[in-house]
């Protein structure tokens, strides 16, 4: 009997210590946030804490969206997919011109946008059965909090109905009323918050699961921002600077949000470095989409018909893996965040992952300093006449309903200004049959 427990104690130290070997994860996920709105692109953004998190770690120059919109972009990163693939090519309208209750919920399970030219349908949340990475970081024993924005659907379709520990802040709504109370319509989700900024209380809250978490198990904190879609509502104490500068107001207001949003990535930081787990503790920051202002120098963005220009598809992102990634260095190989999902499992399993249901593909070789494989990476949504594009290295093929295509050499033409599509006829007709052949592929007729 006595040999059984020493064993049996033995078994449970060797299992709390092989727990605490695998690394927090720490995932910051900013919505509608551009890929030049950052410090260290744009004087005009006051970034230091991003700025700083930049020089400790790898940098993803060409980071893209496979559908930049909301609700795709998260379905996305969830899962590793092609959210076209689950039918997901736009963001839940939460409306109800749409079919929904004024505490945004629905029992339809597609929607349709009145403007889209081919009346594609489109999800109104995530279904059940699609794996998350939450619910697979669980089985490589990792607690996982959500805090912020899900816009994936109502409370059937909840975090904590997808794999997630438990949930703080997570509404219906796609976006906030205002960012100070009440933050939400028809809801109770933070009625009891009084007088503080939206940011700065799911930031808090964050803050303090760091520095409570007494599990032996490691965690994973999924914080997905509010910040910074609209309304543009800044922080009452920041927005006079930025009026002062010589900004327009609601221009003021949002550089205001994006100060706010930076100032919650450094009391992050902080609270994992006094927690004494900076070494063992990855982050990942990254946005949705372009940003709704100007995304110079790249063209395109949250609006205006062109997302999937560079301003509309590609975003920041950064990761910072304490003894793998090499401080201040940037990668130019297009990635997408599906490939988070992968990235994820390897980190925590120590395996390669082998799911042949998911599209993205592990970052690790790069975090290591190393190339990845070269590959086609596709683009999907449906509002309007731009809907379908692929990237190869240096190419860009965009595609519309009309039937026009447009092609650019990124490399050479970040700003997207000079189509090649009747000098570069060879490279447009493999980008061509390469994106018909996808789409064949991923499009469900209805």
């Amino acid at each position: 009997m006595k040999q059984l427990l020493i064993t049996l104690l033995l078994f449970s130290l060797a299992n709390y210590m092989l727990a605490q070997q695998k690394p927090n994860i720490v995932l910051l996920f900013v919505d509608d946030y551009g890929w030049a709105d950052v410090g260290y692109r744009n004087s005009i953004f006051q970034t230091p804490n991003i700025d700083q998190l930049k020089k400790e770690s790898l940098d993803f120059n060409r980071a893209y969206i496979p559908t930049p919109t909301c609700s795709p972009s998260r379905a996305s990163l969830l899962t590793g997919k092609e959210a076209v693939r689950m039918q997901m090519v736009r963001h839940i309208p939460n409306n109800p011109k749409f079919g929904f209750t004024k505490e945004l919920r629905t029992n339809k399970p597609f929607s349709l946008w009145p403007k889209d030219p081919v009346q594609m349908k489109t999800r109104n949340w995530l279904p059940l059965e699609e794996v998350t990475y939450a619910e697979r970081l669980k089985e490589y024993g990792y607690y996982n909090m959500f805090i912020g924005k899900w816009h994936l659907g109502h409370e059937p379709y909840h975090p904590i109905k997808q794999g997630f520990d438990n949930q703080y802040g997570t509404s219906n709504a796609g976006h906030p009323n205002s960012y100070y109370p009440p933050f939400f319509k028809h809801s109770d989700v933070l009625k009891n918050v009084q007088d503080e900024y939206l940011t700065d209380h799911l930031t808090d809250y964050a803050v303090d699961f760091i520095s409570n978490y007494n599990k032996k198990n490691p965690f994973m904190l999924s914080f997905w921002y509010y910040n910074v879609h609209g309304p543009f509502v800044g922080h009452k104490k920041l927005v006079q600077k930025y009026l002062n500068q010589g900004l327009d107001k609601k221009f003021a207001q949002y550089a205001a949000m994006v100060e706010a949003m930076d100032n919650s990535v450094g009391k992050i930081r902080e609270a994992i470095n006094n927690k004494g787990i900076a070494d063992n503790t990855i982050i990942l920051f990254v946005s949705d989409q372009g940003g709704a202002f100007s995304n110079a120098p790249l063209s395109g963005g949250k609006k205006g018909g062109n997302t999937l220009g560079e301003g509309g598809a590609r975003v920041p992102f950064i990761i910072n893996y304490p003894g793998i990634t090499k401080p201040n260095t940037v990668s130019n190989t297009p990635i997408q965040t599906i490939d988070v999902f992968p990235t994820l499992m390897e980190i925590a399993s120590g395996k390669k992952e082998c799911n042949k249901n998911i599209q993205g593909k592990s970052l690790m070789p790069i975090l290591e300093g190393k190339n990845l494989k070269s590959r086609n990476l596709f683009f999907f949504r449906s509002y309007e006449d731009q809907y379908a594009a692929v990237i190869n290295g240096d190419w860009k093929l965009i595609k519309y309903h009309s039937g026009l295509y447009k092609l650019f050499n990124i490399t050479t033409d970040e700003g997207e200004q000079n189509d090649l599509i009747n000098t570069k006829q060879k490279k447009a007709k493999q980008l061509k049959k390469a994106l018909q052949k996808w789409e064949d592929k991923v499009i469900i007729k209805s």
